[in-house]
């Protein structure tokens, strides 16, 4: 499993970088995209992603650069022969604005299109993960997602099974997800004996624009992944709260609150891809970093994969 950053600017996209996406790659192949900001069509072209394996895009907020390419990506996989169902689930006006431009530019989809709004909360079970959202502080509103693994089946311990004379077969199957079994010669073996515990599903935490993340903080707790957006540096704090954001240092410490083990920065301010500023993203990094010493910290970059195990 893997989540793929396709687009990683702040409002506009630079001549390295595009606009906020990303896609989740789950271990069998579907894909799920959190925000198509314009031009995400292009990047899954220049991407080894299937578009058709597109199942479902979670929309954080309505500013252009998380959502302007919603038109686009759709119309792309309906003029390239989409048949399974795609849906959208996002904030109030995101059923309006998909609508819209597809009514008035004459676009009709080949494939079931399901629109959902929502206010945070939770959203359900959907492809055997949970998911929820909450609100975040933001000009707009802006919503974070966590999708959830269930537990998993510990380890199988083909030996101990042997050992007990457990006839290969069926009965494996039936230890293996959490069953005792009766044996042919009426002995009782319990699951316990020949496996470990269950272990515990993944846990992803995908932040919308923010400058506050606070609401979401209880369900993010000891989240395998966090993305987080990281505008601008420590020292325009004043200016990232004024417009909604999040300095590098916010980010580094609401990881650290929540106990993440990776914490992924992204929506970058232009300023900081240009050569020769005074600032490089590698210092926000370092800044994010210093405030979170016990969590990975990772600078997004268009294309980048992050494996979560």
């Amino acid at each position: 499993m893997k989540l793929t950053f396709l687009g990683t600017s702040a409002g506009t996209p630079s001549r390295t970088r595009n606009v906020t996406a990303q896609a989740v790659t789950f271990d069998d192949g579907r894909i799920w995209l959190l925000d198509c900001g314009e031009g995400t069509q292009h990047r899954l072209l220049t991407s080894p992603l299937r578009a058709s394996r597109i199942e479902r895009i979670l929309v954080t907020h309505l500013h252009g650069d998380h959502c302007y390419g919603l038109p686009g990506l759709l119309s792309f996989l309906a003029i390239n022969g989409r048949e399974e169902p795609v849906e959208i689930i996002g904030p109030e006006g995101v059923r309006e604005f998909v609508e819209t431009a597809l009514r008035v530019s004459y676009n009709q989809l080949g494939y079931a299109l399901t629109i959902v709004e929502h206010a945070g909360g939770d959203l359900g079970v959907r492809g055997g993960w949970s998911v929820s959202a909450a609100a975040l502080v933001h000009r707009v509103p802006s919503f974070g997602y966590v999708l959830r693994e269930p537990p998993r089946p510990g380890r199988f311990h083909r030996d101990r099974a042997e050992a007990l004379a457990v006839p290969l077969g069926p009965l494996w199957g039936r230890l293996q997800s959490g069953q005792a079994v009766v044996l042919p010669d009426g002995r009782t073996v319990r699951s316990d004996e020949v496996r470990d515990p269950d272990r515990p599903g993944r846990h992803l935490v995908l932040l919308g624009d923010t400058s506050d993340s606070a609401a979401i903080e209880a369900m993010a707790m000891g989240c395998d992944l966090l993305v987080h957006e990281a505008t601008y540096d420590a020292a325009r704090a004043d200016k990232a709260v004024e417009w909604g954001h999040s300095t590098s240092v916010m980010a580094g410490r609401f990881a650290a609150r929540c106990r993440a083990k990776t914490l992924a920065l992204t929506h970058f301010s232009a300023r900081f891809h240009e050569p020769g500023e005074a600032l490089s993203i590698d210092d926000l990094v370092r800044e994010a970093a210093a405030e979170c010493p016990e969590t990975r910290v990772l600078a997004a970059d268009d294309h980048l994969d992050v494996e979560i195990k």
